[in-house]
């Protein structure tokens, strides 16, 4: 397997050691510029947990818990993995990515896992937005509520067969609505939790 090495590394932006100046701030969003380049990041260091949410039949078939919210910036509905911010509330600020996505997946899915695992950090597209994500990765999962979100979200949850997902998307994106990047993750072996064949 290749690994980065410094021989791999290539040279920094003429711009990296300029000062950030931030342009705007929000309660969640900061926008911010850097020499001549241009980005948004959450404000107060708030990060964010992504779930990969897998549950089995007794017979072994495998689903994913996926959710869909109208999201304001698309003027559309998105299809989504399960996902939150992590230290948001006062009093959370040093949460664990964890105990985020334990609250996260509970409250818009319904469900709970046994066993929730730190997969690594991610970020979502780095040429506009500093934002990163824990992605993890739920099994043992068992239903105690119908989820939808807090008061003020209105998702709607799917459980999905792993093997009709390809086509489910296909006929999420013909009837107009909008996929997250990560449901792209869903499609790859290593992050389901598959042994390599």
């Amino acid at each position: 397997m290749a690994r980065p090495s410094e021989d791999l590394t290539p040279s920094r932006d003429p711009d990296a050691d300029k000062p950030e100046d931030i342009v705007w701030q929000g309660k969640f969003v900061t926008a911010k510029t850097r020499g001549r380049w241009e980005y948004v990041g959450r404000s107060r260091g708030i990060r964010a947990a992504a779930i990969i949410a897998l549950d089995e039949d007794p017979d072994g078939r495998r689903h994913v818990i996926l959710v869909a919210q109208y999201r304001v910036p698309l003027g559309r509905f998105c299809l989504e993995v399960p996902a939150g911010l992590i230290g948001d509330d006062e009093g959370r600020r040093d949460e664990d990515p964890r105990d985020a996505a334990i609250r996260e997946l509970e409250e818009e899915t319904g469900y709970v896992a046994a066993r929730m695992e730190v997969l690594g950090e991610f970020y979502s597209s780095p040429g506009m937005v500093s934002e990163s994500f824990t992605l993890l990765r739920a099994t043992g999962l068992t239903k105690v509520g119908d989820g939808g979100g807090v008061s003020e979200e209105d998702i709607m949850v799917h459980r999905v067969a792993l093997d009709e997902l390809p086509g489910f998307v296909d006929e999420w994106r013909a009837a107009g609505h909008a996929v997250d990047v990560r449901i792209a993750m869903l499609l790859t072996p290593q992050y389901l939790g598959d042994d390599p064949k």
